[in-house]
């Protein structure tokens, strides 16, 4: 009874261990952790029960910052946040009570002696700030007003007036200088409102002392175009709120370049600086990843305060082919996620062992324990390579450096022209990610490899099962010579395909999936020749010498 029963469970244990691989494999891919990317799921659970952009733009109405909340409020209707509505009603409330707020995005006690805030001008929607600037009037009333001012940084901006040796500004003091005086009036009331954050105001007044000092705008010249570029998009309220969170010149200019390149998605833009707190991270962040970056950054404002700052944090992209994950992993990973990375390679690397074990014992060498010179597919090293392998093909942003993106592409005007006319970048190269195409190529290429390593593996046993002499093994071994060396032909069919595919155009243009079957092909005839075949050829030589001897002494 005992002889009989044992067979039976080899064959069932086999299977056991390889779906036990599959299983520990497929809970790797779910942990919700990348190394250089982050997993929606991680988004989802960092996000949860933090504020959403609603919530937040109904602090900013609380406050009666109307302009501020105003973008909030489009950017809430973008990503359809269920909060949106509820914002638009207490929003138009306020608007409502104080209509000839709505036009400055704001009460300003700066503002109010200059501009007579309360007195309704008939404008009923927020107004870029530099509308209200360029009027001889308004600029007369402005300059008179901050020449008396104390202050050492707002002097050292308007000494700036005088200088007439710009590059794309008419000088302020001659005809046609009117945008450059707004723009230096501008700057030395948000200065003298304490509206720029204090690193900031010091970079300003530096550049300024500079300026005056050299006599030319030289390098804040280039501040001065980004201010007229946020001035002619953004209110009062709007504008001063946006510099408080702006570190340096650095992140203005790329807050300027942001909203002339992409002007319909400012809301977007303004609202993640506000809501994540850091304008200089969302900028920096946008003109590294591009519009690619940009709807990672709406899927992050979409799940939550939290998930911005996560995804602020990392500075990386979305991965959107990850695992779902489960919310209890992803807990995990917020909190130790260089721990989790190593427990989901781990993960990999046994899942695959497991899975090359099964199939060993259950496909390519069942009953080995009695035969054991028959080669195994269980190798350290074979799962080592395979578990590399799903690393690559799960991380998609780990082999490819992400290009420059839509939104880095710079435009210098030769002279000061409306901004509000640049053309958009092109936006006709690669994207960052490995796409679909890419890998299920790789998908493909590996599979069959692995399926011509297992019909190597399963003939070199049947053989060694045949209970012919050694000699005979041995020719049957070097008549086989075709089919241990067809990983290599098929490697390389894989990769001829692909790239007629790419030549008529069939496919897109693809190097690295076409390349990967060659590489898997080459991997496999190795593996087979120099793990396998010859092992066992030198096994067989030296059975055949040893029979050989026994046959020269019988025979003496």
């Amino acid at each position: 009874m005992s002889a009989s029963a044992s067979p039976v469970k080899k064959p069932l244990a086999a299977p056991l261990v390889a779906a036990a691989g599959l299983l520990l494999a497929f809970a790797a891919w779910s942990l919700p952790v990348n190394l250089k990317s982050l997993s929606p799921a991680l988004l989802r659970v960092a996000g949860a029960g933090t504020p959403t952009v609603a919530q937040f733009g109904r602090r900013l109405v609380d406050s009666e910052k109307i302009g501020p909340a105003a973008q909030e409020l489009a950017a809430a209707k973008a990503i359809n946040d269920p909060g949106a509505a509820d914002l638009e009603t207490a929003l138009g409330r306020l608007s409502a009570h104080a209509p000839e707020m709505v036009a400055w995005g704001g009460w300003d006690p700066f503002l109010d002696p200059l501009f007579n805030l309360h007195e309704n001008k008939g404008r009923t929607t927020s107004t870029p700030v530099l509308t209200f600037f360029l009027t001889e009037k308004a600029r007369d009333l402005l300059r008179a007003y901050l020449e008396k001012s104390r202050s050492l940084g707002v002097q050292s901006i308007l000494r700036t007036r005088d200088l007439t040796a710009t590059g794309r500004f008419v000088p302020a003091t001659q005809p046609g200088g009117q945008p450059l005086d707004a723009v230096i009036l501008l700057t030395a009331l948000l200065y003298q409102g304490e509206h720029l954050s204090p690193p900031l105001q010091r970079e300003l007044r530096s550049l300024a002392e500079t300026a005056t000092a050299q006599k030319e705008l030289g390098a804040l010249e280039p501040v001065f175009l980004d201010l007229l570029s946020l001035g002619q998009r953004l209110d009062w309220a709007q504008l001063g709120e946006l510099l408080r969170g702006t570190e340096d010149t650095k992140t203005l200019g790329e807050f300027a370049h942001l909203a002339r390149v992409d002007p319909d998605q400012l809301p977007i833009i303004y609202a993640a600086a506000l809501f994540s707190g850091s304008a200089d991270q969302v900028a920096a962040y946008l003109i590294t990843y591009g519009k690619s970056g940009l709807a990672d950054l709406r899927l992050a404002l979409a799940q939550g305060q939290g998930a911005v700052h996560q995804l602020m944090l990392r500075q990386v992209p979305v991965n959107h082919g990850a695992g779902a994950g489960l919310d209890t992993a992803a807990s995990l990973v917020l909190f130790h996620p260089h721990v989790m990375l190593v427990v989901k390679y781990l993960g990999y690397l046994l899942g695959v062992f497991f899975i090359f074990r099964g199939l060993d014992r259950w496909v390519v060498t069942p009953g080995a324990d009695r035969m054991p010179g028959l080669p195994h597919m269980k190798s350290g090293v074979l799962a080592l390579l395979f578990a590399a392998l799903l690393v690559v093909v799960t991380e998609p942003f780990l082999l490819k450096a992400a290009p420059l993106s839509e939104y880095r592409v710079r435009l210098v005007l030769p002279l000061l022209v409306s901004t509000s006319t640049l053309p958009p970048p092109s936006t006709d190269h690669p994207t960052p990610t490995m796409d679909t195409t890419t890998l299920i190529s790789i998908g493909i290429f590996a599979a069959l490899q692995i399926a011509m390593y297992v019909t190597c593996l399963r003939k070199i046993g049947e053989i060694a099962r045949s209970g012919l002499p050694p000699l005979t093994k041995l020719r049957l071994m070097e008549n086989e010579e075709n089919l241990f060396d067809g990983g290599l032909y098929v490697g390389i069919a894989g990769t001829a395909t692909a790239l007629i595919l790419m030549v008529l155009k069939i496919t897109d243009y693809n190097l690295l999936g076409a390349y990967s079957s060659n590489l898997f092909g080459i991997t496999c005839v190795a593996l087979v020749k120099i793990r396998s075949v010859r092992p066992y050829k030198r096994e067989l030589i030296l059975e055949s010498q040893v029979q050989t001897g026994v046959k020269l002494a019988t025979a003496s």
